[in-house]
């Protein structure tokens, strides 16, 4: 995992460049569902957020579990990791030969690839560790570069993540929540996911607007609420009566989630944890008949 988290400036870079598979993609104005499982499900909620709100289409992310999918979609992009995932294989085989499917993939051997009517692999953004770092967040940063977006800046923020000293505050921290805006939910909801299955932590995850209907009562001194992109007004306010603390980086929000990515490695390895394998976890979860 630390290996594979401090690759990503150099794996988003790679991701931005290959122009010719970001022509893959859908093209503008496609209607278009993306559908993943747990941290590809997040990336696609932050991907459907930006491709929508950027004026390219109607784009809806879904679980692949829970995918509503027979409603007029000229495209459906599949995004996996290991090309292995039970629920996506199942979804793109009812859809072929009636819907454009593109994959997303991060092994190309995986039988997804045979399975989609184009694939875009990512063999230099894989992973050995089962908690999930550099791939999600190289699909992100193809899909962010499709759309026409320029990652020099948050390629440049990535080096600054991996190389920052982790404040021990942040380690000690009896609990943490993330929050999200716009397309850095997603980003907010993988943050926490990344610190529960590495480092077994209480965290919770919210759009930020929502978290004070709510979600604030739990705020108190030794714990923390990290906003990714900039914050609702007032709410760091609302947090400092609290008693906990407000972390509101600069950095370019995927960026941020590369240093929630050492915060989970950090406190894993100080519990004494192998972030590497976690608890009840598997690379790809493979559901028996």
């Amino acid at each position: 995992m630390a290996a594979e988290l401090a690759s990503q400036p150099e794996t988003w870079a790679r991701a931005a460049s290959m122009t010719r598979e970001h022509a893959l993609l859908p093209a503008p104005g496609a209607r278009v569902a993306v559908v993943g499982c747990g941290t590809s499900w997040f990336m696609a909620q932050s991907y459907a957020w930006l491709r929508e709100t950027g004026g390219r289409g109607e784009t809806d992310a879904f679980a692949a579990s829970e995918a509503f999918v027979d409603r007029g979609y000229d495209a459906v992009v599949a995004l996996t990791r290991s090309g292995t995932t039970t629920e996506v294989l199942e979804l793109v085989e009812r859809l072929r030969g009636r819907v454009r499917t593109v994959g997303v993939i991060g092994d190309p051997t995986s039988p997804l690839v045979d399975l989609v009517d184009d694939a875009v692999t990512l063999p230099f953004a894989d992973e050995r560790s089962v908690v999930q770092t550099r791939f999600a967040t190289s699909a992100l940063a193809l899909f962010r570069a499709s759309l026409g977006e320029d990652l020099a800046g948050a390629v440049a923020d990535a080096r600054v993540a991996v190389a920052e000293e982790l404040d021990p505050a942040l380690v000690d921290a009896e609990q943490v929540t993330f929050l999200g805006r716009g397309w850095t939910v997603g980003l907010a909801h993988e943050a926490a996911l990344k610190m529960r299955e590495a480092s077994q932590s209480w965290t919770e995850s919210y759009p930020a607007m929502e978290y004070r209907h709510g979600p604030i009562s739990i705020a108190a001194p030794g714990r923390v609420t990290w906003q990714f992109g900039e914050p609702p007004a007032g709410l760091a306010d609302d947090v400092a009566v609290t008693g906990a603390r407000f972390e509101a980086g600069g950095l370019d929000p995927m960026a941020e989630l590369v240093r929630a990515q050492r915060l989970a490695l950090a406190r894993a390895l100080a519990r004494g944890l192998d972030p590497d394998t976690p608890r009840n976890l598997t690379r790809s979860v493979i559901l028996g008949g």
